[in-house]
């Protein structure tokens, strides 16, 4: 008899190992480092939420299943939410779907819109999870390279569509880089996919987060049955270990992201969505409140990266809580960035995890930071810069 050849899928072989556990593995071998790696914020959910769960315990089923699509009064809070602060109008029944944070909302529009050897073109520096994702669901990442200030290249764009594309996705304020895309650029992208009949999946997870009076828009809110949004309770309301998401979608995807939604989850945990309704219902002031002092971390960051620009350059970034710079060396930024932690005890990302393949480029976080631990941080970054580039 022949034996079995037991061997994993080409599927899972063709994706990148996730970036953040080797980092955090490189961390736990250094103790004492600091990490501008993770992207979390410094805050928890809101108390308030935390409070509720006894009355969760008390008087939800909590040993039964709930609706596929996730709490009908959760939905019908983020129905609200979007009307009122996006602009969106979308009935909860057919149209929002809660999800185990973002990653997996944008791994469901993948699977309802893409079949095997489709293309969706992400924005390079793009988001490391999508790129893998896309990869899983057997389609084909099609990156093209923003502009030099880190804004989509509209005639690059419309160059990339083929006959195989069925989706552009924007990520604004946008994972890497901290760059935020005005409306009309996004309206242009909107425009264009609607030309060709392609979808635009919006990742807005960090909408809250925008520095120096710029604005988020939204491109759901200029309609059409093209735009698939996401959205996250993660980062504003500090619930990243809860996973709540949320899934924006035209009705004609319903019953197929169901199945979806199904088949991979059934739902999300209810006591998560419990807690996540608490959490919306001190509405989006809870991460207001919290933005002042983000906004001082991040002034710091500027200051002490801008006194060091013989060492690097940084482009602008108005919002997340991230920056995306270029080091000025010929060293990879994944050998970088391992020597920063082990030799200086300071954590980043290398740009290579996001699709860049040409230049060292480092992702820099300080949401999770306070600013009594900034300084101490980007001292060490910036020792270990000079010490590693010019010993």
């Amino acid at each position: 008899m022949t034996p079995v050849r037991i061997a994993p899928s080409n599927r899972a072989a063709g994706v990148q190992i996730p970036i953040i556990p080797i980092v955090a593995g490189w961390i736990a071998e250094t103790p004492g480092t600091i990490s501008l790696g993770q992207g979390v914020v410094h805050y928890g959910p809101p108390p308030a939420a935390l409070a509720s769960i006894p009355e969760f315990l008390a008087t939800v089923p909590h040993h039964r299943y709930i609706p596929d699509a996730g709490l009908p009064e959760l939905r019908q809070a983020f129905e609200g939410k979007l009307r009122d602060e996006n602009g969106i109008d979308a009935p909860f029944e057919r149209r929002i779907y809660v999800t185990v944070g973002a990653n997996q909302a944008f791994l469901n529009a993948v699977l309802a819109i893409c079949d095997p050897g489709d293309e969706v073109i992400l924005l390079s520096p793009y988001y490391f999870n999508h790129e893998m994702m896309i990869t899983l669901a057997s389609a084909v990442p099609v990156p093209v390279d923003v502009d030099e200030r880190l804004q989509p290249d509209l005639p690059a764009i419309a160059a990339a569509i083929t006959e195989r594309t069925r989706a552009i996705v924007t990520v604004s304020p946008n994972n890497p880089t901290g760059a935020v895309y005005p409306r009309a650029t996004l309206a242009a992208i909107h425009g264009l996919c609607a030309e060709h009949g392609i979808y635009h999946i919006s990742d807005e997870a960090y909408e809250y987060f925008t520095y120096d009076d710029v604005r988020h828009f939204s491109p759901g809110s200029l309609g059409g049955e093209h735009v698939i949004s996401l959205y996250s309770l993660s980062k504003a309301y500090g619930m990243a270990s809860w996973r709540v998401g949320f899934l924006v979608a035209p009705e004609h995807l319903h019953r197929d992201l169901m199945k979806i939604q199904d088949t991979v989850v059934v739902n999300g945990p209810a006591i998560s969505q419990f807690v996540g309704l608490h959490a919306m219902r001190e509405g989006r002031g809870y991460c207001a409140a919290h933005l002042p002092s983000l906004a001082r971390v991040r002034k710091e960051v500027l200051a002490r990266l801008a006194a060091v620009s013989d060492l690097l350059e940084v482009p602008p970034a108005t919002g997340a809580f991230y920056l995306f710079v270029k080091v000025n060396t010929g060293m990879t930024a994944m050998a970088l960035s391992e020597r920063l932690v082990r030799e200086h005890k300071v954590a980043v990302i290398p740009g290579e995890t996001f699709g860049v393949r040409r230049g060292c480029w480092l992702r820099i976080a300080y949401g999770s930071l306070r600013e009594k631990t900034v300084v101490e941080g980007m001292e060490r970054l910036i020792r270990g810069l000079r010490a590693i580039l010019s010993p």
